[in-house]
């Protein structure tokens, strides 16, 4: 961008911070609003931008990014009007946190690689945690994120004072082990909170496999959610060809279909 470009886009981005004021003074919907009621269009509105990225449709990406950035704006703007603090101090905050932790590019602390980027930013987030007075590895970790991009980061968290699995094959054999525990409690007959604990264990040590391979946990089952509604899909239309409803199947002859749509290659 140019210097033209980015007194375009200061302009843009000041009537976008009018616009939003004067919906929260004129507007009643947007007047009744709290940071509370509008976090589940944060979240909807961060879910709709990673899909518009995925379809590389650059249309859809800037449409969606705008939608993110008026909820951003939109919370930022309440946490003004309660005095919590405003737009200036949030921008200001974010600007100085990346200043700070990377020092390669801003100070005269010069590094040779991405890995060791890496590196020096795990550092300065723990070292920003020490002066914050958070004594736990783990603390700070949200716990309202999706379960198993919680026990992602948590993974991720360990890792960073030394506790983690060697490579992929070993988070395998935990979630092995786990399964293990997991039929002994079944076959002892265990009620259902032992065995949902089981599971638990089982999802956690699982969760963290991707990682491994350089994948997100999110972005790994996506993709096998993706899949299996691709060749759910063609096991329907494969029985719809021979004028048969799933439901009027047996589970052998369906698992039958599926085999075949996999021995086809469909979704992978």
């Amino acid at each position: 961008m140019n210097d033209s470009d980015w007194q375009n886009a200061a302009r843009e981005f000041v009537r976008l911070v009018d616009v939003i004021r004067r919906l929260r003074r004129d507007c009643p919907w947007h007047r009744a609003q709290t940071p509370t009621t509008l976090s589940k269009y944060l979240i909807e509105e961060s879910y709709e931008t990673l899909a518009a990225i995925e379809s590389g449709d650059s249309a859809a990406i800037a449409d969606e990014l705008g939608d993110l950035l008026l909820q951003v704006l939109l919370q930022t703007e309440i946490a003004g009007e309660q005095a919590r603090f405003d737009l200036a101090a949030m921008l200001a905050h974010a600007g100085d946190k990346l200043v700070r932790r990377h020092p390669h590019v801003f100070a005269e602390d010069r590094v040779a690689s991405a890995e060791e980027v890496a590196e020096r930013w795990e550092e300065a987030k723990k070292a920003e945690r020490a002066r914050a007075g958070i004594t736990s590895a783990l603390d700070g970790v949200p716990h309202h994120l999706p379960a198993l991009v919680r026990a992602e980061k948590l993974g991720e968290r360990a890792r960073t004072v030394g506790m983690d699995w060697p490579d992929l094959r070993a988070v395998l054999a935990k979630v092995s082990e786990e399964v293990d525990e997991t039929l002994a409690a079944l076959d002892a007959g265990a009620i259902n909170d032992t065995i949902a604990e089981e599971l638990g264990d089982c999802l956690l040590a699982l969760a963290n496999a991707p990682r491994f391979e350089v994948w997100s946990v999110e972005e790994t089952l996506r993709r096998a959610c993706d899949k299996f509604i691709y060749r759910f899909k063609k096991v329907e239309a494969r029985a719809a060809a021979a004028h048969r409803d799933l439901t009027q199947l047996s589970a052998q002859e369906i698992d039958a279909l599926w085999q075949e749509v996999k021995s086809a290659g469909s979704g992978g």
